[in-house]
């Protein structure tokens, strides 16, 4: 069974690091995961970005690049055989991200990009697509249109939160419902979701406290599946350190989400 027909059927996860770091964190997360995917028996897929593009300040660590974060993601399929998942910022990136990873995600600001959602859909791979923060979950039809008349419907939709300024998000949780009319798969990020954005003096912070609350939230709300960003040590990662959760308290999380 393909990955997305298991995705369709069963609760799925997006988990792994904010940014790729170096290549002993990815081997440290994806041997916890591979555990967790045995342990479970539902999809588990690998994620990490190879560049940050909206980090708040210019001076924040962004992550290796396209090339080297891309070979770095090779090696951990290749290890672990776990599906991957990055983000995909331009166009351009396509072609090279669809040769390595089983799943692009379209980061919520860029959902409305057509350049970007159709490049996306033509690798013929899944596409995560984020609800942007000033979007409605019936306003993700459009994005999600896209990329079905770019002739992929290879489509998952994530509610992220919405923003309001004041360096915080809201999550209004009918959105859920709301996306899933549209026939695809639904998927809670738990922890941008309680991300605090920019309001860390020049980067952004956040309250992982809340995290199980709104996976369980979302599970009420009838979410498919669930992205949380998880770390052996949050308090030192490069990015979004607030909102990780940490890695020795995934599967404790996980099992209370079935």
């Amino acid at each position: 069974m393909s990955l997305f027909a298991r995705i369709q059927k069963e609760p799925f996860f997006f988990l792994g690091p904010c940014v790729i770091e170096n290549q002993d964190l990815l081997y440290e997360v994806a041997d916890v995961l591979k555990n967790l995917e045995a342990k479970y028996n539902v999809p588990i897929v690998f994620k990490a970005s190879f560049d940050k593009a909206n980090r708040t300040s210019l001076s924040s660590y962004r992550g290796p690049g396209l090339q080297k974060g891309l070979e770095m993601l090779q090696k951990v399929k290749e290890k672990f055989d776990l599906p991957l998942l990055t983000d995909i910022h331009e166009s351009s990136q396509a072609q090279a991200i669809g040769e390595v990873v089983d799943v692009i995600q379209i980061p919520a600001f860029l959902c409305r990009q057509t350049d970007l959602l159709v490049a996306a859909a033509k690798t013929r791979k899944i596409i995560n697509i984020k609800k942007a923060q000033f979007l409605s979950g019936h306003d993700m039809y459009y994005p999600a249109q896209k990329v079905k008349e770019s002739g992929n419907e290879q489509i998952i939709l994530t509610e992220r939160g919405n923003i309001y300024g004041y360096n915080n998000l809201v999550v209004d949780f009918r959105n859920l419902p709301d996306m899933t009319e549209f026939g695809y798969p639904v998927c809670m990020d738990c922890t941008h979701s309680v991300q605090r954005p920019g309001g860390a003096g020049g980067k952004s912070g956040g309250d992982r406290k809340f995290v199980p609350a709104m996976a369980k939230a979302a599970k009420a709300f009838g979410a498919n599946g669930y992205f949380m960003e998880v770390h052996p040590d949050p308090e030192h990662a490069f990015s979004d350190g607030p909102n990780m959760v940490y890695l020795k308290d995934l599967d404790e999380l996980m099992g209370e989400l079935f």
